[in-house]
């Protein structure tokens, strides 16, 4: 006797184009819940709360239980709630899936020793650059941001590499929600000083963090583009400026455009990769 096959991944009896989702109401919450402090760098509970239209107590019942699994955790100090570890071991878990960590693994370590400075693998994570991979160079000062780090976009030469060749309203939206923060003097920390930054780094294809974040240490950072060319993650060589000096930066910023090339999907090691311009200002 035979049956018709069941689709893996789907119980018995329920079509992919049944009109019933088959959802969980409270699961749909709770990642509604995720979204909104994944996509911010602190909120409370009663922001939360606003954001989503939800009671508090129900918020609340969600990241208490979203705190028990390590997927959200508190700030004892500000009462902010912010994303947890294990949501970034299931971030990674994709990760792995799509094959850029992996991909990207070789790439790092030629571009380390071809710069002799630390290389680095981030994505936007929210409001912020979710660091993924890091080749370390030998040297004793060196940039250190080990899997899991976050930095903010605006001092960030990936963050602020990935936000140049994003849609200018997309990039409208992120900066409403930022608080440009000062962390050196050289933080650029006016909007419109900040796009101007973005509108110079996207004609010449990459960014220079220019003791943005740290006093006396340098990023050049560009995009990696995805299949249908959007700016999917970012790739950068970070270290001090005493060894990344001026007459260096020509150098190491063709050698991490030369990596961001030979990762971004759907070009060839090398070429150069069609940049859409049509939504930009």
């Amino acid at each position: 006797m035979s049956s018709e096959p069941r689709k893996r991944g789907r119980p018995r009896g329920r079509a992919s184009g049944s009109g019933d989702s088959g959802g969980v109401r409270a699961l749909d919450r709770a990642l509604d819940v995720l979204d909104a402090i994944a996509g911010a760098s602190g909120l409370t509970l009663t922001e939360i709360a606003q954001r989503l239209a939800l009671a508090p107590s129900t918020v609340h019942r969600v990241l208490v239980t979203l705190e028990g699994r390590g997927v959200a955790e508190i700030d004892e100090v500000t009462q902010t709630w912010h994303v947890g570890p294990t949501a970034f071991r299931h971030g990674s878990a994709f990760m792995r899936r799509t094959g850029l960590v992996e991909r990207a693994r070789p790439v790092l370590r030629r571009l380390m020793e071809a710069t002799g400075e630390t290389a680095n693998l981030g994505i936007l994570n929210g409001e912020a650059v979710l660091f993924l991979s890091q080749a370390e160079t030998h040297e004793t000062i060196r940039a250190f941001f080990p899997p899991g780090t976050r930095s903010p976009l605006h001092a960030s030469g990936i963050g602020k590499a990935l936000l140049a060749h994003k849609p200018r309203r997309e990039v409208e939206m992120v900066l409403d929600e930022m608080v440009l923060e000062r962390f050196t003097p050289m933080t650029l920390c006016d909007r419109q000083a900040l796009l101007d930054d973005l509108g110079t780094i996207r004609l010449r294809g990459y960014s220079l963090d220019n003791e943005e974040r740290t006093p006396g240490m340098r990023c050049i950072a560009a995009p990696i583009f995805d299949p249908v060319g959007e700016a999917a993650a970012g790739i950068s060589v970070s270290g001090p400026v005493l060894r990344m000096t001026d007459a260096r930066l020509p150098a190491i910023s063709e050698a991490v455009l030369r990596a961001a090339r030979e990762l971004s999907f759907g070009t060839a090691a090398g070429g150069d990769h069609p940049v859409r311009e049509s939504d930009h200002a």
